[in-house]
């Protein structure tokens, strides 16, 4: 089987068959040109419906769509206004304390699942039903529950995203080859050992990469939960946007939705740099946080082994006497 990376190209070959190969890899500086071409061409048709210096001189109107000039200038009130990192700040903690939440008890049941036929059909109709219940109507139920505050907003996050974590962690344990498994029985491992040692390890970088994609779907999410807020709660993003269709200017909410995938985008850069140096073997990285678990992992070991053995030894001393 050809590899599409190493293939080779006869130079009289047409350029289509050139780019448009299958599943082939490109240049990165290729790939960067076409990203910020398609920018361009989207930014370009922004310009184009909305130039003219009155309304009627638009193709659609600026109460629909300011230009893009319009709307970068208002970048100054949002940031000082507005408070924009303040509200930004409050939109990521938010989020991320549902999300960690949900990682919490999502990949262990989601492991658990993964391993053991009966626990994955006893959670099967509660994955079914939060991967497809329309997340507008857990909102009024979030009130109901946890009131109208921060936890409010954190539970609707851990809500939204939980049944995505536990689905996909049980599907990447699912994912590991069986021969791993008789591999680890054969060498006398136990079915904890199996579990902890074997397919917990193997299945890890999927689950992270699957975790870090949806992370950026739990950053869209809060949205949601944040159009509504009450007295002197922090608003974030969400609220933001809310706040600039009632009393404008509507430019801010054209740049809010511009500031948010950056953000998420930034977010998202950082989280696979930790992906990367978690897994190494998978990634071709240095490592650091990789190094950094085994250090930990062998301390706990040898820390567990320095206790059992004490109490080893205090049993034969008692039995002694």
């Amino acid at each position: 089987m050809v590899d599409p990376a190493k293939e080779t190209i006869p130079p009289s070959t047409p350029l289509t068959q050139k780019w448009l190969r299958i599943r082939a890899p490109i240049n990165p500086w290729l790939g960067f040109f076409l990203s910020v071409t398609c920018l361009a061409i989207c930014f370009g048709l922004w310009w184009f419906f909305t130039n003219g210096e009155q309304a009627e001189d638009r193709i659609i109107s600026p109460t629909a769509l300011p230009s893009p000039s319009e709307t970068f200038a208002s970048f100054h009130s949002l940031w000082f206004d507005r408070a924009l990192t303040r509200n930004t700040w409050v939109t990521l903690r938010r989020v991320a304390l549902g999300f960690a939440l949900a990682l919490a008890i999502g990949v262990p049941l989601g492991v658990l699942a993964g391993c053991f036929a009966p626990i994955k059909a006893f959670l099967s109709p509660l994955i079914l039903f939060g991967r497809n219940i329309p997340l507008a109507a857990l909102i009024p139920l979030t009130f109901f529950f946890f009131g109208i505050g921060e936890t409010q907003k954190v539970m609707f996050i851990f809500i939204a995203t939980a049944a995505f974590i536990l689905a996909d962690a049980a599907d990447s344990i699912a994912d590991v080859s069986s021969r791993y498994i008789d591999t680890a029985y054969t060498l006398g491992a136990n079915r904890w050992q199996v579990i902890m040692k074997v397919l917990v390890p193997l299945a890890m970088p999927a689950i992270f990469n699957s975790a870090r994609l949806l992370f950026g779907l739990a950053f869209g999410y809060i949205m949601l939960a944040e159009l509504i807020r009450f007295g002197s709660e922090e608003g974030g993003l969400g609220n933001l946007i809310n706040v600039s269709q009632k009393r404008g200017p509507r430019e801010h909410i054209y740049l809010i939705i511009l500031i948010i995938p950056v953000i998420a985008l930034a977010v998202d850069r950082i989280l696979f740099w930790i992906q990367r140096e978690l897994f190494p073997y998978r990634y071709g990285s240095a490592g650091i946080f990789h190094r950094l678990m085994r250090a930990v992992v062998h301390q706990w070991e040898d820390a567990k082994g320095l206790f059992f053995r004490r109490n080893t030894q205090l049993e034969k001393f008692r039995s002694k006497r």
